[in-house]
């Protein structure tokens, strides 16, 4: 039987340079980070989701690879991650690894090979053109960093492809020869025990751009995932693909393929819709977007978010729309914002630390339909540091305590990795994990009893969904059913205090209680419940038959 573990898991993202330092070198490692897995135990994570740890320059946070099949000196060895692994899997988490296989750092031996002999085989695992491409200032994805997707090599004496940074070749993924490469990639780390792998920049993967040294021409470009799958399938059942994949919600559905493709899909358009909501206080720009999504086959899922190491794209929405949300959450585009096109903070100092609206949010994401993905330091309410460039305001070290460097490291300030927060409402001091274990209130043990919650209730990532009916324009409702449990979940996005009705299904059963508190209601005949919610007030509640 297929074991579709990842629907009830809660996944967790983290970046090991910056999440503990075990050697006091001022870079975490997978040391300092096996030593934390009791917390991400005590947490109730279930899957742990690495950034890029691979050998790399680092002029993109470690997603400009230059081994595929090793650890970063300054993060640890292949026995270190081994050991990770293991001790992760007696805790019941999994692993899964970034596979950034769209393109590799221009230091890569592929490509310095390449550029040295053309007749090289690996000449052929970049795309090329002799001539300057017509696309060469098309589709920018970092204006200001970046002026072309094209650089002339004058070694090569041709262009290469790069829809990222000029450090960052472009792999011909038409080359059967690459495919082969990506294989042997993913089986290497599927025999050191990871669960499955998150496609960086899935849909640029399968873009085929207009080079000299083409293999073939295809009218389909997802088979070449097709194959990706059925290799993950044949070497291990259990494993996943997750894709990030920032596309129009009409394309999604090409990344399911009724089940054949990808297992998990991140949520971008209903993500996107959330702040929007949240912004406005009205639930409609969240309930439309879900109605929006396609359905999704019985082994598919969505990986829901809030934040992730990246800006917050807001590429779906309009101009006024984004206007609406840079208003309230990120105003000064100078410093707030990054690429002209996203805000570059962190979730909890965008809506200024407040804890009713932050609970709000991840209540809403534990329970949205789909699985749930933390970034690192959200279970914390951690803030950004705006002094920092590009996207680095949100990714610096995770607080642990009241220590020194938050407790990341024992090396001077002057050695971290990134600097620790250390100042005002978000430094260490005031946010850190030791500090919110030993506080009854805190967001910490509120998300480990929600966590623990939602783990109790699997309807929310196994079951079939439907939006509710409700009189109030502030409140999404959603009710979600599996075997025989039926689970409501209630939020209101608005800061008033309401009254709201909620239209239920008739065999939904007669008893509602509230997971919450333990409190049970008994639901009227007339199938309809009404109920009191202050504001950014949520509820979560279970149907049964009435009792007694």
């Amino acid at each position: 039987m297929l074991d579709l573990w990842y629907k009830n898991a809660i996944i967790y993202c983290l970046d090991i340079e910056t999440y503990r330092d075990g050697n006091g070198d001022g870079v975490g490692d997978f040391v300092g980070l096996t030593q934390r897995l009791d917390y991400l135990s005590g947490l109730g994570i279930t899957c742990v989701w690495l950034m890029p740890f691979y050998p790399s320059p680092n002029k993109d946070n470690g997603y400009d690879v230059m081994d595929y099949y090793s650890v970063d000196p300054r993060l640890g060895s292949l026995g270190d991650f081994v050991e990770f692994s293991r001790q992760a899997e007696e805790r019941g988490i999994r692993v899964i690894v970034d596979l950034v296989v769209n393109h590799t750092s221009d230091q890569h031996p592929w490509f310095q090979t390449a550029l040295q002999d053309k007749n090289s085989k690996y000449w052929d695992y970049y795309l090329w053109s002799k001539e300057e491409p017509e696309d060469i200032e098309e589709d920018i994805m970092f204006p200001g960093l970046q002026d072309t997707t094209w650089t002339y090599a004058p070694e090569a004496e041709a262009y290469y492809a790069h829809r990222f940074y000029d450090h960052q070749a472009d792999l011909n993924i038409t080359n059967p020869a690459v495919r082969e490469e990506i294989q042997k990639i993913m089986g290497f780390w599927l025999q050191l025990g990871v669960s499955g792998f998150r496609i960086d920049a899935a849909s640029h993967l399968i873009e085929l751009r207009q080079a000299d040294n083409l293999f073939e021409k295809v009218d389909d470009p997802f088979i070449y995932i097709d194959e990706m799958r059925d290799f993950l399938s044949w070497r291990r059942g259990d494993a996943i693909l997750l894709a990030e994949a920032n596309e129009p919600v009409e394309e999604l559905h090409h990344y399911f393929d009724g089940g054949d493709r990808m297992q998990m899909l991140f949520n971008f358009w209903s993500n996107q819709h959330f702040f929007l909501a949240l912004t406005r206080g009205e639930a409609a720009p969240l309930i439309q977007s879900f109605k929006d999504l396609p359905s999704v086959p019985k082994i598919g899922q969505w990986a829901n978010f809030i934040r992730n190491h990246d800006e917050l794209t807001l590429n779906h929405l309009s101009d006024d729309q984004q206007d609406e949300i840079a208003a309230a959450m990120a105003p000064d585009r100078d410093t707030m914002w990054v690429f002209d096109r996203g805000i570059r903070r962190r979730f909890a100092p965008m809506v200024d630390g407040d804890p009713q609206r932050l609970k709000l949010t991840y209540s809403l994401l534990l329970t949205m339909p789909g699985t749930p993905v933390l970034n690192y330091g959200e279970e914390l309410g951690m803030g950004d540091d705006l002094t920092l460039d590009e996207r680095k305001p949100a990714r610096t070290p995770m607080h642990w305590s009241t220590a020194p460097n938050g407790g990341f490291s024992t090396a001077p300030a002057d050695q971290l990795v990134l600097p620790v927060i250390a100042e005002g409402d978000y430094g260490y001091k005031q946010i850190n994990v030791t500090t919110q274990q030993q506080d009854a209130e805190s967001l910490l043990n509120w998300m480990e009893r929600a966590i623990r919650l939602r783990k109790e209730c699997p309807a929310f990532g196994w079951g079939k969904w439907q939006i509710l009916e409700v009189d109030q324009p502030s409140i999404f409702a959603h009710r979600c059913e599996w075997q025989g449990h039926v689970v409501i979940a209630v939020h209101n996005l608005s800061q008033a205090d309401c009254e709201a009705t909620l239209t239920l299904p008739e065999d939904g059963g007669r008893c509602l209680i509230d997971l919450f508190t333990d409190q049970s209601t008994e639901v009227s005949q007339q199938s309809s419940y009404t109920m009191q919610l202050a504001g950014y007030g949520y509820c979560w509640l279970q149907a049964c038959e009435k009792t007694g």
